[in-house]
């Protein structure tokens, strides 16, 4: 019977999370086959840059996602704080309350870091600019909404990973509370 080929959303989806299981360099290309159903030759036919392109494609589709949902709410001139609160529900509904790891963030951490630096930088660089503008517009100084931005995305990142390390997805709702009453 021959086999059909998932899609690209749906294979970066399978292989990001092999990636948020296993970190970058511990993501075989047999655990990524394994995950996939494909075979080697397959995957290279898909990603003829192996791993490394995978892995460029996976930050790219996580980047859109968090554009689409997460800095284009923010930009609301309108009512910024309908957009601040749509990027905290998009950051709950991404991370699944805290039972997902960001990869984004994995990426920076492990030995990885340098070949995706720069796309790493943007994506964090983007999500904070983008609050300390909402913020701004909701009447903080400038420099307040700077310091807030980057300690709300310094908490979302630390409450997924002190989560994790306890074991407990309660630690990310509380930050995610803490940072709506914090921004509001």
């Amino acid at each position: 019977m021959r086999r059909i080929a998932p899609d690209r959303a749906d294979l970066l989806s399978i292989i990001g999370e092999v990636f948020r299981e296993h970190g970058y360099e511990g993501a075989s290309l047999a655990l990524i086959g394994a995950a996939t159903g494909l075979g080697k030759g397959s995957l290279y036919h898909f990603f003829p840059g192996g791993k490394e392109e995978m892995a460029a494609a996976i930050i790219a589709h996580i980047d859109g996602w968090f554009e689409e949902n997460v800095f284009v709410p923010l930009q609301d001139r309108a009512d910024p704080h309908a957009g601040i609160e749509r990027m905290l529900e998009a950051t709950d509904r991404y991370f699944r309350s805290g039972r997902r790891v960001c990869l984004i963030g994995a990426f920076a951490l492990d030995e990885s870091r340098d070949l995706f630096a720069k796309a790493i930088k943007s994506y964090f660089g983007r999500w904070v600019a983008h609050l300390a503008e909402a913020l701004t517009r909701t009447g903080h100084s400038p420099a307040r909404a700077d310091e807030l931005a980057e300690e709300t995305v310094c908490a979302i990142q630390g409450a997924l990973t002190l989560g994790r390390a306890f074991d407990d997805t309660a630690v990310f709702s509380r930050a995610l509370q803490r940072a709506r009453a914090a921004l509001g």
